[in-house]
């Protein structure tokens, strides 16, 4: 029976919310909804339904009538109060109207005399009232009845997001781990500090021994207190020392204390920036700041999500686009910007600042930037929204440690529709060098894998000496959505990761009428996935240096080939590209290989393209417009070209293999090295006097040994 009562009290307070709305709505009247609040905390939030495009709204505190108990009427005046009012558009008809204590709701101390803090546990107790005027003519008004405590906190509670911990080596982590009880005094802890003297005389004796009584340091041995009978030192007892308890050279387990910065939980908060630290010079990868020391910040994507304010970072380009549900028209920043706005100084690194230079754009094709619409309308006006950001695209110019330049290109369009619209905005970043964009390299000196292959093309230089080599892509094709060729993205190639892609090409039979034009519209869609003609020998090369990079090879096609095309088929459609990559290894840094390309080819494999009727599927054959999909296909493989390793090895190398120095601890062709000049352990005069005395030994062992002795013997019995 109980929740069937409730159940009704909440639907007709749901319906009376509604009729008040429409009320509202059709009345072309404001209400507050609700119109009486009583409040225990320091935020308070209502809402302010009907026409609220005229609307102001003032604060001020009323006092209820001794005698009827009522409040005077609402007025168009404000006053000074301890709350801050603010209002949001939550909807076309309504806002939200909160209210935000501007005070400490902390408890004052013993002889505190600081303003932010509340002198007794009831903090606040008054009576607001929001008027909301057209004008200086009331046209509805809220009461609240505010009733708040105060915290019962220390002033230092939450001050600091530091904990501090004492150096270990005087004054120990955890002095008093008895001390269970906040400001009292626990029974047998004597170094509670709570406890008075009259309380510690009543458990002096029988006080908590050990580290979780206090005595974290323990009595060392010399002291005349813990020596005994049984355990007597080997000096004599009269070399004991009296010392107090405080004077005692125990370090504990930790020497030196250190400042931990207290790490936040996980939360669902937006986060918020840190304050930046100034910078004197910029670094790759250091941000960006204005010259008020705050971060330069464009939007970007963080974890995958589109961020409004996201500090740029020198030399990082970036490029990101995000999708915007638009019910409403913009009036915030980054879908509403102003050029003034966007004109801010920047630090350029040597102590002046840099002006960005805003460049204004008009849109009119909006196909790329308004990907779908809404087919239940967000409300019956036609929503038309003038100069909204579609497209916010820098250009930072830096020459050594400094930025040179600013500038910004800032695309607007105006948005017309009469349903919600899903907006597709862009933003970037690129740091030009001259004009030579700052693009990041594949390795140090040698490749990664998985790092882009740098390519690029050889600009018309005046010089006749040198030349300078511009960054293209080779790419591959990236397919998305419906995979047509039209519509497709393309990928670079990264290296060391063999890969296949294609689209799909619509071709009708009145295409392959036109062999000569399906070959030709092909070959410009393959073409345009290598559009360089060099390729980086290394990952981080220098475009002034032509020895760093090696000409990508393209295998032509043999046009000298007979073509026998027929109403219905067309053949030699470069309909498969082919990438090959060779690479080597070129040595190691620390532990880690470098890969370096040698050869870049590209070539075509030719296939025949006709109509497939069979199966039931005739109407491409019979329908010249009725088209069929065709595949269009890109690969890459890279092949690791093996290391030389020197000359055959010979027959004796191969069937004697214990004289092989390389595969056995015994090396006797060695037997003499520690003699020759290639010996460095000593020096030379010393390593050939003991190989020479080493040598006499020998000599002497083998004078006076067995077989000496027998040739002696042989020679005497031949002489007699």
């Amino acid at each position: 029976m109980a929740n069937i009562s409730f159940l009704l009290f909440t639907s007709r307070y749901f319906v009376c919310v509604l009729l008040l709305f429409s009320v509202a709505q059709t009345q072309n009247t404001v209400v507050f909804q609700p119109s009486y609040l009583t409040a225990t905390g320091p935020t308070i939030s209502a809402l302010l339904l009907g026409n609220t495009s005229d609307i102001s709204l003032f604060l001020k505190t009323v006092s209820p009538s001794n005698t009827t108990g009522r409040v005077g009427s609402p007025s168009c005046s404000t006053e000074v109060t301890r709350w801050v009012l603010t209002r949001e558009q939550v909807e076309k008809t309504a806002v939200r109207v909160q209210l935000r204590l501007d005070k400490s709701l902390r408890l004052c101390g013993k002889n505190e005399t600081a303003t932010d803090c509340c002198p007794k546990p009831l903090c606040v107790l008054e009576t607001l009232q929001v008027s909301a005027c057209v004008g200086n003519t009331p046209q509805a008004s809220l009461l609240v009845q505010v009733k708040i405590n105060a915290l019962l906190v220390s002033a230092t509670a939450g001050s600091d997001n530091k904990t501090v911990i004492p150096n270990q080596a005087y004054q120990p982590l955890g002095s008093c781990p008895c001390d269970l009880t906040f400001r009292a005094c626990d029974v047998r802890c004597c170094c509670d500090k709570d406890c008075s003297t009259e309380e510690l005389k009543l458990f002096a004796s029988q006080c908590l021994p050990g580290p979780f009584g206090g005595q974290v340091s323990p009595a060392p041995e010399y002291q005349c207190s813990v020596q005994s009978s049984k355990n007597s030192p080997d000096w004599s007892p009269f070399l004991c020392v009296n010392s107090p308890p405080d004077n005692n050279p125990y370090l504990g387990l930790f020497y030196q204390g250190d400042t931990i910065t207290a790490k936040p939980g996980p939360s669902f908060q937006r986060p918020v920036l840190s304050a930046p630290v100034p910078v004197n010079v910029y670094i790759q990868g250091s941000p960006i700041l204005t010259l008020n020391d705050q971060y330069f910040t464009v939007p970007q994507k963080v974890l995958g999500q589109c961020v409004n304010s996201a500090p740029v970072a020198f030399l990082k380009n970036f490029k990101v686009t995000c999708r915007n549900l638009l019910r409403f028209c913009p009036t915030e920043s980054p879908l509403h910007t102003l050029p003034a706005d966007l004109r801010v100084s920047v630090k350029n690194g040597q102590g002046d600042g840099v002006i960005v230079d805003v460049i204004n754009e008009v849109a009119v094709d909006l196909s790329p930037f308004i990907s779908s619409t809404d087919v239940v309308a967000s409300s019956g006006e036609m929503l038309v929204c003038e100069n909204v950001t579609l497209a916010l695209d820098y250009k930072f110019y830096w020459k050594g440690n400094a930025i040179t330049n600013i500038t910004l290109t800032r695309t607007v369009g105006t948005i017309t529709s009469n349903s919600s619209v899903q907006l597709t905005t862009t933003y970037s970043a690129v740091f030009l060098n001259g004009k030579y964009t700052g693009e990041p390299n594949s390795g140090n000196p040698g490749y990664q894998v998985g790092k882009p292959v740098i390519s690029g093309i050889l600009l018309d230089t005046f010089d006749n000496y040198t030349g300078s080599i511009q960054r293209t892509s080779i790419s591959l094709w990236k397919p998305v959505s419906d995979g047509l060729c039209y519509t497709a993205q393309k990928k670079p190639i990264l290296f060391g990761e063999n890969s296949t892609s294609g689209c799909l090409l619509p071709i009708s039979r009145q295409n392959l009428t036109r062999c000569d034009l399906l070959r030709e519209t092909v070959t410009s869609l393959q073409a345009a996935l290598v559009t360089a003609t060099y390729v980086a020998k290394i990952g981080n090369p220098d475009p002034l240096t032509i020895t760093d990079w090696v000409n990508i090879s393209f295998v032509t096609l043999n046009s000298s080939t007979r073509m026998e095309d027929t109403t219905s088929s067309c053949y030699g459609i470069p309909s498969h590209q082919h990438i090959h990559v060779w690479s080597f290894i070129t040595g190691m840094v620390q532990g880690v290989p470098q890969r370096d390309v040698h050869a870049l080819q590209v070539s075509y494999s030719l296939t025949t393209w006709a109509l497939d009727c069979g199966g039931g599927a005739a109407s491409p054959c019979m329908d010249p417009m009725e088209t069929q999909l065709f595949p269009i296909t890109s690969s890459v493989t890279f092949i690791d070209i093996p290391v030389s390793t020197g000359p055959p090895k010979t027959r004796f190398q191969i069937n004697f293999t214990e004289y092989d120095c390389n595969r056995n601890d015994v090396c006797w062709p060695e037997l003499v090295f520690p003699i020759t000049k290639y010996y460095t352990g000593e020096p030379y005069s010393q390593s050939l006097a003991k190989g020479l005395i080493l040598v006499f030994f020998f000599i002497t062992a083998s004078i006076l040994g067995t077989p000496w002795r027998q040739i002696r013997q042989a020679w005497r019995s031949a002489a007699f």
